[in-house]
């Protein structure tokens, strides 16, 4: 290896710890909020930058007749609560809060002319969908079982990765597909080609986590969240509604999985089933953060994409298990730092 490789592979590295920070991010918001390990966070990048693909194409994404599905199951929950109450007059409501959202994105991308919509516009289409179904996945998954075990959430977020990978293949096709790049071309920085578009993973990941960074800290909603991750009972109490905190993390959620998915799809061919190798990659940064601090799981990206850059380049073959061997010392030094817990039952 010679020093230039080692930069280009450095330079790669980063451009993967990137994205790896931004699902590392949301992994850990969403199980701070909800103690969902939300292993389909992969699904959702597959389905944004493939439902990008098909707007491309001119073709209306099916992701959102999902979306509309979806949003039938909830009002149907919310209905036989609300019959059950006596309360008939909130069934039109409910449909409007469930339906609302899916029926106006699907009327969208069915009147508009998609393929000659600027790139921008069919981004942030995708994005708008995505912020719909992270919620709708909350409320009809998740949000019945709030009050069970981890271990049942976890359960529960394994059925729902096959049941989204199956619909993928359904929806998409097998085939792989790739999105073309924000901004073509390079530039020389030390003698090393720089891509124009690492530049753009680079910096809109940044900003992304920077403009996160300035909600939790400053805005009345960022503080709910942040409220009801440090004790949701104490949130509670003090009037934060836990279904708003799971809904809302699930729509940050769904947004930090689209734009990761969409910056993904402009390196590589992505097809439905390959966000669930990066949402664990993602997922092993979030463990080195203990899924609990935001710059540990940060640093942990960055481990996480240095190791992969490096790797591909000693054992290509090898380089997905020792990216994710990473993960098995950091538990054993966590299980030997910290003694046992028994899990909180909340009543």
């Amino acid at each position: 290896m010679t020093f230039d490789i080692a930069l280009y592979l450095g330079q790669n590295g980063v451009t993967l710890a990137a994205i790896y920070a931004l699902l590392a991010f949301a992994l850990v918001l969403v199980f701070a909020v909800t103690r969902v390990i939300f292993i389909p966070q992969g699904e959702i990048m597959t389905f944004a930058a493939l439902s990008l693909v098909a707007m491309r194409a001119g073709h209306p994404p099916l992701l959102a007749w999902l979306l509309v599905g979806l949003g039938v199951i909830a009002w149907l929950q919310d209905g036989l609560v609300i019959l059950r109450s006596g309360r008939v007059r909130r069934l039109v409501h409910a449909g409007v809060v469930n339906l609302g959202a899916p029926l106006v994105l699907l009327a969208t991308v069915y009147t508009l002319p998609l393929a000659s919509l600027a790139y921008a516009q069919q981004i942030a289409i995708t994005l708008a969908m995505c912020a719909v179904f992270g919620p709708l996945l909350y409320r009809v998954v998740y949000a019945p079982a709030a009050k069970a075990s981890v271990l049942t959430l976890l359960l529960l977020s394994v059925a729902l990765h096959i049941a989204l990978n199956s619909l993928g293949l359904l929806l998409f096709g097998p085939e792989g597909s790739q999105l073309p790049a924000f901004t073509d071309g390079s530039f020389q920085l030390g003698g090393m080609p720089v891509n124009l578009q690492t530049l753009w993973i680079l910096g809109s990941s940044v900003v992304l986590l920077v403009a996160l960074f300035f909600f939790f800290r400053f805005s009345l909603y960022g503080k709910a969240l942040r409220a009801t991750a440090v004790n949701r009972t104490g949130a509670q109490l003090m009037g934060i509604s836990p279904v708003f905190a799971g809904r809302a993390a699930f729509l940050l959620a769904g947004v930090v999985g689209a734009w990761s998915g969409i910056l993904v799809a402009t390196t590589t061919v992505i097809d439905y089933e390959a966000g669930f190798v990066i949402g664990l990659k993602g997922f092993v940064a979030a463990i080195i953060g203990g899924l609990a601090s935001y710059p540990t799981a940060a640093a942990g990206a960055l481990l996480v994409g240095l190791t992969e850059s490096f790797a591909s380049f000693w054992a290509s073959a090898y380089k997905d298990v020792i990216v994710f061997l990473l993960i098995i010392p950091v538990l054993l030094w966590r299980s030997m730092a910290s003694g046992h817990h028994d899990e909180e039952e909340e009543s």
